[in-house]
């Protein structure tokens, strides 16, 4: 038998240039999403409500290996974007499928006093859109109590489960100061003070320049003996006020940022009592969080796709977070609980930090490059 062969056949055309990096351009928007995804994401800091641990302009490698990847809720998205398409107010996503989500094991447990990214639950804080849960606005804070716990704030001070809280590092409180004149940018930047930390208020009727300043017990130390500084104390407004923001808003929680609680923090498998005052503490979640269909509160009532509920089972953790820049930070404070499928990850260290108040040389901060979060 003789085996014939076509020598006339033209050989393979070649790709052109175009497909060629084409699919390259594919392949690698694939993987950078895989990794996004699954493993680790960059996220900037664009406020300076945990100051001074971490900076507005601060770069972070988020990790989602620790608490665990979540699958995606938003299938209809463009791909490396997240609530709109780059450089416009047009959003980048269809909401036209949503997908329960999954959280994947992680080879971490969320702690007390961990930093943790999360989207951020409640519409006021997402500029009153109704994203979907993992396209929500991502907030940094730390975590100050976690399912379960009983959490107290008393002048300033965090007790969970009776005992109190360790203090962060860089800890900040607002302070009043009287100077004798306006203070100068060099000595300002001198005390390491960021564009965001002081708030000239004018003059007093002594004709001293009067500031609002977010301070660390180490800058105020400093600070406070300042030849220039006629006084300096603690900025007391609301420490014996009720702060009609404070979560709840209601004649349950006559609260303020530095009096606060006590509140228990809901469980996965928590049951409580339906009744006009845990209504008013956890009938919103139960609501909006908790995957529930046709909830109706009303008259210290909830009913639930029509029938109503006498008792309550949560059916997963929740979390408490607060900025450490604790009188310049919007956190739980203000706007309640931060479910546990909200949860993103863990920041694991700054990669590049920017100032924008800076002149030009001094644009990077170079001593943050590289540094872990704690």
């Amino acid at each position: 038998m003789k085996w014939k062969f076509n020598t006339n056949s033209k050989a393979k055309k070649q790709k052109s240039a175009f497909i060629e990096w084409r699919d390259s351009i594919v392949f690698a928007v694939v993987v950078a999403t895989l990794i996004r995804w699954s493993a680790v994401e960059a996220f900037v800091v664009p406020t300076g409500s945990m100051e001074n641990t971490i900076m507005p302009g601060d770069f972070l490698f988020v990790s989602k290996l620790h608490y665990g990847s979540r699958t995606p809720a938003t299938l209809l998205q463009i791909p490396l974007t997240h609530q709109k398409i780059w450089g416009t107010e047009i959003p980048s996503y269809l909401p036209w499928i949503e997908l329960p989500t999954y959280r994947f094991p992680g080879f971490s447990k969320i702690k007390r006093e961990d930093v943790i990214v999360f989207n951020v639950p409640p519409v006021s804080q997402n500029e009153g859109v109704k994203y979907p849960m993992d396209l929500k606005t991502y907030y940094v804070k730390r975590c100050v109590g976690i399912a379960g716990d009983q959490l107290e704030i008393r002048n300033k001070e965090i007790f969970v489960n009776g005992q109190p809280l360790s203090h962060p590092e860089y800890m900040k409180f607002s302070y009043i100061l009287f100077a004798k004149d306006e203070i100068s940018k060099r000595n300002l930047t001198g005390f390491g003070f960021s564009q965001d930390d002081h708030i000239f208020l004018g003059r007093s009727n002594e004709n001293y320049a009067v500031y609002q300043m977010y301070l660390t017990e180490k800058q105020a130390g400093k600070i406070k003996v300042a030849p220039y500084i006629v006084s300096m104390e603690e900025n007391m407004a609301s420490r014996d006020n009720t702060d009609a923001r404070i979560f709840p808003s209601s004649t349950y929680s006559p609260w303020n940022r530095d009096n606060y609680g006590s509140i228990t923090i809901p469980s996965q498998g928590m049951t409580i009592a339906i009744n006009d005052s845990t209504l008013a503490f956890y009938g919103e979640i139960i609501k909006d969080y908790e995957h529930n269909n046709n909830v109706e509160i009303s008259e210290s009532k909830l009913k639930i796709e029509g029938k109503e509920i006498i008792e309550y089972t949560f059916r997963q953790n929740y979390y408490f977070m607060m900025g450490d820049n604790r009188h310049n930070s919007e956190d739980s404070r203000y706007w309640g609980f931060v479910p546990e499928d909200h949860i993103v990850g863990k920041p694991m260290f700054v990669w590049m930090s920017v100032d924008d108040h800076a002149n030009l040389l001094h644009k990077i901060r170079w001593n943050r490059l590289f540094t872990t979060i704690k």
